[in-house]
């Protein structure tokens, strides 16, 4: 299958295999037969059941993870080992808590040897960007959890990558922080237009942010069942695109789509609990 020149990351005929934990002579797959493409600038949600393999794609995307079979290219080239070119919001922040929020900030910069100096500024204003101005000095425990989400947030857009992978990043907020932080990544996003893959539970927030959403099936072997493209005009504002009656009719589509997914899911984590 060939590859697109404006696609930023293409995932191609994945699957992904794992020894059982309570049984190692047993094997299961997470994922098969998974083709997933974004392109540049394109911001495209993943929804599906709890533990249906989307952190499993993600992490493929990644390079944190090499699939049993299929493929994964980068800007139409094939990736080999560790995505350089991507940044990885994860659901739980990657701070440091011996390392003040600045000290967070400019670490990753640090990694690529960048001056002190030089990695200090950038990491000063992106603390504005994402309006942590004053709070430098502060240490994640002294920060709320919007605040630390924000500073997470920061240290991923530093290194100013080309593509942004988001795994359920605000699934811990507040109804009113998450919306603040969704507007924030959408104004942000819409000044740079990275690509970016966003894994959720929340069918408003998928709706809401993104170009595409793209369902999954229930697993095992999960691949994807519908593909929506979000007409919605931008810019957008997430608590108030929700009455807009487009969403309304997008959001009947495809939880048409996911409910049945996620009922069978929900039946697999009973079973599994029993």
């Amino acid at each position: 299958m060939s590859s697109h020149p404006d696609h930023a990351l293409e995932l191609i005929d994945i699957s992904c295999t794992f020894r059982s934990k309570d049984d190692p002579g047993q094997r299961y797959t997470a994922v098969a037969d998974t083709t997933l493409r974004i392109r540049e600038g394109e911001f495209v949600s993943v929804v599906g059941p709890t533990g249906c393999g989307k952190s499993t794609l993600l992490n493929v995307g990644a390079g944190l993870l090499a699939p049993s079979s299929g493929s994964v290219k980068v800007s139409g080239k094939p990736l080999e080992g560790i995505n350089t070119r991507a940044g990885y919001m994860f659901q739980t922040e990657a701070l440091m808590p011996w390392r003040s929020t600045l000290d967070n900030v400019m670490v990753g910069l640090q990694y690529r040897g960048i001056p002190d100096a030089d990695a200090r500024a950038q990491a000063v204003q992106w603390l504005a960007r994402v309006g942590l101005s004053g709070f430098g000095d502060r240490y994640p425990h002294q920060l709320s959890g919007g605040m630390r989400k924000r500073v997470a947030l920061a240290q991923t857009l530093v290194l100013d990558p080309d593509i942004i992978l988001m795994d359920e990043p605000f699934s811990a907020l507040d109804v009113q922080t998450r919306q603040l932080m969704e507007n924030e990544v959408l104004d942000l996003w819409a000044a740079r237009r990275k690509a970016v893959l966003f894994i959720t539970h929340d069918l408003d927030e998928a709706i809401a942010m993104s170009d595409r959403v793209v369902v999954l099936s229930a697993g095992p072997a999960t691949h994807p069942i519908g593909e929506f493209a979000i007409d919605l005009p931008r810019p957008r504002v997430v608590a108030e695109v929700s009455t807009h009656p487009r969403f309304v009719e997008l959001h009947t589509q495809i939880w048409n789509v996911l409910r049945d997914e996620v009922l069978k899911g929900y039946a697999q984590q009973l079973r599994k609990a029993a």
